[in-house]
């Protein structure tokens, strides 16, 4: 029989519209043969069905829809909402509590790994991987609008005193690089954790680290084994300094994989990623992103995605297609992994 498989795109973020880009690909290349695939849209205005030109609602309350008068029950959710509530383990502990299984990491690592400002000390205590000086500063800290502190005092560890510039000014639970700004002077600074706040309660402050930045892709199958995929390097370009959100979907970046660097290197940064991704507990295809410091050649972690990008210009699939694998057989073998669990 036929499996029912909830494809969850969409979402409560600024990833939304890139979310269900990522969705719609995914939808393309399962094998509909073998299961019945259902596009879910998560949205802030109510959740349904995209059954061809129609929106057909979702009972929340067992995550179910109504097919030709039959309620359909769902054996798996792909879930592919990048940002809020996909990435952050929200939907994952809805999912936990209908017993329904999916194919992401679980609500605890996930909602550790969204929060940069949490899951970054995480990382730097398990020794394997440097991560950049930051604050994490909350929005009940700060007077947004004048760029000063609530009560007058400037802490020990704000950015001003603590950090050296240029930093990085982003939401601390967020992607794609959404209200991220990178801040060369004093003045700046403000204005940067305004456009942050526009999307998280908490921001981080990031000291710069000036190098080459590389993505690697990790995902454990059915049969238990660990791919590390080929690393890909990112190379933003057009005026672009960093890997930002024109850079990452409006064509400003160059991304070469495999990467073209030397054996040691690429086998490091696919040596540190399996250990991230056995110790923060991840399940299912991942993301980590880096930056090889170009002055000492040290790497440094970015973030971890536990949601990556899926269109067909998405880093994860060049890097799979690059070790023989298609979408479709990365999918079906997502699938396989979840439903092993």
């Amino acid at each position: 029989m036929k499996k029912n498989i909830a494809l969850v795109m969409g979402g409560f973020s600024g990833e939304h519209d890139i979310s269900i880009a990522s969705g719609r690909q995914v939808y393309e290349q399962l094998d509909h043969s073998r299961y019945n695939v259902y596009k879910i849209v998560v949205d802030r205005a109510g959740w349904y069905w995209e059954c061809g030109d129609e929106h057909r609602p979702i009972d929340r309350g067992d995550f179910t829809v109504i097919d030709a008068g039959v309620t359909v029950h769902f054996d798996l959710a792909f879930i592919i909402v990048h940002g809020n509530p996909g990435e952050n383990g929200v939907l994952q502990g809805y999912f936990d509590m209908l017993g329904i299984r999916y194919t992401t990491c679980g609500y605890y690592t996930s909602a550790l790994t969204f929060h940069k400002g949490y899951c970054n000390p995480v990382v730097k205590n398990f020794g394997i991987v440097k991560v950049a000086n930051s604050v994490l500063l909350y929005k009940e800290q700060w007077e947004v609008e004048s760029g000063k502190w609530k009560d007058g005092i400037v802490p020990t560890d704000s950015p001003q005193s603590s950090l050296h510039l240029p930093v990085f000014v982003k939401p601390a639970a967020g992607g794609s690089s959404v209200a991220t700004t990178k801040v060369k002077s004093p003045e700046a600074l403000p204005a940067a954790i305004r456009e942050a706040f526009t999307e998280d309660s908490a921001v981080l402050i990031e000291e710069a680290i000036v190098g080459r930045e590389f993505d690697c892709g990790v995902f454990r199958n059915a049969d238990g084994e660990l791919l590390l995929f080929p690393i890909t390097e990112i190379i933003p370009k057009g005026g672009h300094e960093f890997f930002d959100y024109a850079a990452k979907y409006e064509g400003f970046s160059s991304e070469v994989t495999p990467a073209e660097v030397d054996e040691h290197t690429a086998q490091h940064i696919q040596a540190v990623s399996a250990q991230l991704y056995e110790r923060l507990g991840c399940k299912g295809i991942v993301r980590f992103d880096y930056i090889l410091d170009s002055a000492n050649n040290e790497l440094y972690f970015l973030e971890v995605n536990t949601i990556p990008g899926q269109s067909a210009e998405s880093i994860v699939p060049k890097q799979a297609r690059a070790m023989g694998i298609t979408p479709a057989q990365l999918y079906q073998m997502s699938i396989e992994a979840a439903m092993n669990k």
